[in-house]
């Protein structure tokens, strides 16, 4: 081969292995649209027909560090649930508490003699997995307790929602059953409205079609009802050696033979954080305990002859499409500056191909979400239009209509583009999905200086908060490779949920 086709040859290898890093950011949109087709398959494809009345004995185990400002509010919600009384025991594991807690469950063990135990731990500070299991001991002590509720102690339960996940247990095959956790402040700022909308996709919308896929990823932390013939199939307790003990568990329920099942009209509610370093915070333990999870189980992804549901191709696609998005969406932006820098004529055409694959499963996602839980998306109508953010929507259209950015946006100005700002402006739109996560790493140091205040909420409407949540999964993957150490950093709670 002569000089030239050497070179025209490496230069078609080399536009190869970018469309293969550009294909990477649509593999998540791919999975995102049809896990959302699954959803309406819920409607045939459900536990209901399994289910039926069961109101077995159960004991509630509540781990409580400094809870003194809620626990006595939640034992006596607890207590008032449409449960039969004379089944239903309250566990509260105080964890060392400092402040009041001892004394508010020491009251309230005397206010429901017999139904509120109140369990001391002198040695704190463990993490909640050490929390819970000296709970979950204490039940399994004798043979009174048949199922185990496990929830936080900020927590409101909605008054029908545990015999709606105790009627799944009806079914010996169902080892465990989650609820949906809703986020329930009183007085929403903008943070937790997002986060309202988050869990609204991520669990009546996802955790459905979870149900159709017949694999749960993750049980809720605050709202996982369990059989005492799962506890015992566990070991009669949960893992302590990472800080992902409610996913470790959902998966080694399943691994044992025992259905996991989503009941999403059993409502929790539930605080969430209202800044954006106690989300950082709260999210980064979770993105950690999800990368020893995916280590744990590298025997299983992709194999289904050893968990024909865990194993499943659909979930596993599922599971890293989510774990590594903040990966695929860098290098779908690297695969387009390279074919850009090569002068491609694809880059254009691939660029297209995913912004709008991106904004018809936007689209069709938020229209499918809204519907599933309508009040709370009706008062967060504005972070249900900027969840992407205003600029992530702004690329979406450049897409849709490309003559905006060459023609008709300069236009209007009386200007006209030349071919080097025209470049620029190119690039700027490639690459801003990697920019928009740093713009959210800026959003949370913008929070804690004064003016600040008021600008990190703007900006993160401009870069959107799946960009936050992009940035601190991949704060996660810096903190592993790091081998930082992990804490379990508790999320200060302040009793602001309501049920009204």
């Amino acid at each position: 081969m002569t000089g030239g086709e050497w070179l025209g040859a490496l230069q078609t290898a080399l536009v190869v292995v970018l469309l293969v890093l550009c294909a990477t950011g649509i593999v998540p949109v791919i999975a995102a649209a049809i896990s959302f087709l699954a959803i309406p398959f819920h409607a045939f494809i459900n536990h209901y027909r399994d289910a039926r009345p069961y109101l077995p004995r159960v004991v509630v185990v509540v781990p409580a560090w400094n809870e003194g400002a809620v626990i006595g509010a939640s034992i006596d919600r607890l207590m008032s649930l449409e449960y039969p009384g004379d089944s239903l025991r309250v566990y509260v594991v105080d964890d060392a508490s400092t402040d009041s807690t001892p004394d508010v469950v020491r009251e309230k063990e005397r206010q429901y003699r017999g139904a509120v135990r109140h369990l001391r731990r002198e040695q704190g500070g463990q993490g909640k997995a050490h929390t819970l299991n000296h709970g979950i001991a204490e039940a399994m002590s004798d043979d009174w307790m048949e199922a185990l509720l496990i929830m936080d102690a900020d927590v409101i339960y909605s008054p029908d929602s545990l015999h709606k996940m105790t009627r799944h247990l009806a079914d010996p095959s169902v080892g465990a059953v989650s609820a949906y956790i809703r986020e329930g402040s009183r007085d929403k700022n903008y943070l937790t409205r997002f986060i309202g909308l988050e869990y609204v996709l991520s669990q009546p919308a996802a955790r459905r079609a979870q149900n159709v896929l017949g694999a749960q990823a993750c049980l809720a932390g605050g709202a996982q009802l369990h059989s005492r013939a799962n506890l015992e199939a566990l070991g009669g307790k949960v893992d302590t050696s990472t800080l992902a003990e409610d996913t470790i568990t959902t998966f080694e329920t399943q691994l044992r033979g025992h259905k996991v099942v989503f009941e999403p009209h059993a409502v929790v509610l539930a605080e969430e954080p209202r800044t954006i370093d106690a989300l950082w915070k709260q999210r980064l333990r979770w993105a950690r305990g999800n990368v020893s999870v995916t280590a744990r189980y590298a025997s299983v992804w992709f194999r289904p002859w050893r968990a024909p549901s865990l194993g499943s191709f659909a979930f596993g696609v599922v599971w890293f499409s989510l774990w590594l998005l903040p990966v695929a969406m860098v290098l779908s932006s690297v695969g387009l500056v390279g074919l850009l820098l090569l002068q491609s004529p694809l880059a254009t055409d691939v660029f297209r191909v995913l912004w709008i694959a991106a904004a018809l499963t936007f689209v069709f996602t938020l229209a499918l979400g809204a519907q599933l839980d309508g009040p709370l998306t009706v008062r967060a109508w504005r972070e249900l239009l900027t969840f992407p953010g205003i600029l992530s929507m702004l690329v979406m259209l450049t897409a849709l209509f490309p003559r905006l950015i060459e023609v008709d946006l300069p236009g209007l100005f009386g200007a006209r583009l030349s071919e080097s700002a025209l470049f620029w402006l190119t690039l700027a739109v490639y690459v801003w999905i990697p920019v928009s996560m740093l713009g959210a790493v800026l959003a949370r140091r913008l929070e804690r200086t004064r003016v600040g205040r008021v600008l990190s909420p703007a900006l993160l409407y401009l870069v959107g908060y799946g960009s936050l949540l992009c940035a601190i999964t991949f704060d996660s993957y810096i903190k592993e490779i790091r081998h930082a150490d992990a804490r379990w950093d508790k999320t200060v709670k302040t009793g602001r949920v309501t049920m009204s």
